[in-house]
């Protein structure tokens, strides 16, 4: 298997200024490789053990450190759990566990956590998993329930005030706010590109209680992430409830099939399109869907559009470093927020119902399989950022450095 080539045909196609930025981020460190290369992941990932007879539930299916963060509710209220559903799909539990695992040991390495405490948290993450599964009750993190770090980011957004926010994201002239296309967060979009989102959402407006609502200020094209960089992915700046400061900023993102697909032989529902399932999945597992959520067509392309959740909303890895214990804290809650997702969304479209899952939960020889091969993987992954980090330097992922790759669909399937 050459990941070098199955990188470069996975990626075919996108937009070249984006995904320069995409492979400049995954040479940054191995947890940033393993963020950007979900597909080869998966591709490599064995299926036997409890990796092909864990019970089917609904998964994220790039579940890593990275992609649980808070965000704000369709109630106004601000959560802290899940919140990336581009590769969802229904698979069994253990998939998205073993992705957790290793980014846990991928991660530790990059904030130079040795590999017996590594090893620990990951042990603690599954112990507080299997409890809140055998406990068979779907909880949530807010604000008031949050400890360790989660709480302290929870409880820094009281204070968060939308001019604050906007002033990240826009520029403020007589009253007029456009977006900062600064090459950080977002980048110009073309005539055909604003052309092509305004059209959108003055028929999207339409078709909503309070078409005002979404006026177009402004568009640009957004830098966010890292595996789905170089998509058609928007930011637009919306009048919201009134200008300057009402204003709202809408994320409007192309959904691609899953990279789990080629993998799977679990029979997946007949989605209307992939922003159907990305939303729909979103709605089942989170304890509260997020504001705006909805799937859509942007030139017959699915896509989904929501309101746009600010990136320093995540968990900062860095402060665990001087916290003794946090770590095991938050990787304890994450073992619980997936338990409680898969919980949330049991018995749907096939999806194991909570019973089955409560059985699961308390076993242990899953577990002990599972952190082996969770190593295999992390270890894995470093050998291949070793062999991306020399490939990038040799110029193998410039732009007409493999013209022959041709059009592949950068969907999973050509992995």
């Amino acid at each position: 298997m050459d990941p070098i080539r199955l990188i470069q045909a996975y990626n075919a196609g996108r937009d070249p200024a984006r995904l320069a930025l995409k492979y400049q981020a995954m040479r940054a460190s191995p947890f940033a490789f393993l963020r950007g290369s979900c597909h080869l992941f998966y591709r490599r990932l064995p299926r036997s053990g409890v990796l092909k007879t864990a019970p089917r539930v609904w998964c994220c299916g790039d579940l890593h450190l990275e992609n649980f963060g808070s965000y704000k509710g369709d109630n106004r209220l601000v959560y802290f759990d899940i919140n990336d559903f581009d590769e969802s799909a229904l698979a069994p539990a253990s998939w998205d566990l073993v992705r957790l695992l290793c980014s846990v040991r991928v991660g530790a390495t990059d904030l130079g956590v040795e590999e017996t405490q590594a090893q620990a948290l990951c042990v603690h993450l599954l112990e507080a998993y299997g409890a809140a599964l055998a406990a068979g009750k779907a909880y949530w993190l807010e604000r008031d329930t949050a400890q360790g770090l989660v709480h302290d980011l929870l409880d820094g957004l009281r204070e968060r005030q939308r001019p604050r926010f906007l002033a990240t994201r826009t520029v403020l002239s007589r009253g007029r706010r456009t977006l900062k296309a600064d090459g950080k967060r977002a980048l110009p979009a073309s005539p055909a590109q604003r052309e092509a989102v305004m059209s959108f959402m003055q028929g999207f407006a339409r078709s909503q209680p309070d078409p005002g609502f979404y006026e177009v200020l402004d568009v640009a094209c957004r830098i966010a992430g890292t595996g789905s960089l170089g998509i058609d992915r928007y930011a637009i700046l919306v009048k919201g409830k009134g200008s300057p400061d009402g204003n709202y900023v809408l994320d409007l993102k192309q959904s691609l099939p899953s990279s789990l697909l080629p993998r799977l032989k679990v029979s997946q529902p007949a989605w209307p399109t992939e922003a159907h399932r990305v939303v729909a999945v979103q709605q089942r597992m989170q304890a509260v869907p997020a504001a705006f959520l909805h799937p859509v067509l942007l030139d017959e392309q699915p896509c989904v559009l929501r309101a746009l959740q600010p990136g320093e909303d995540r968990i900062d890895l860095r402060r665990a470093q001087r916290r003794p214990g946090s770590l095991a804290t938050l990787v304890a809650d994450l073992g619980r927020l997936a338990a409680w997702a898969q919980l949330r969304s049991a018995g749907r479209s096939g999806s194991a119902g909570a019973d089955e899952l409560m059985d699961f939960g308390p076993r242990k020889k899953w577990k002990t399989e599972l952190l082996a091969v969770a190593q295999d993987c992390a270890r894995q992954a470093g050998q291949d950022a070793q062999a991306y980090n020399q490939a990038y330097d040799d110029g193998a992922f410039e732009p007409s450095a493999d013209p022959a790759a041709g059009p592949v669909a950068p969907s999973g399937t050509g992995s």
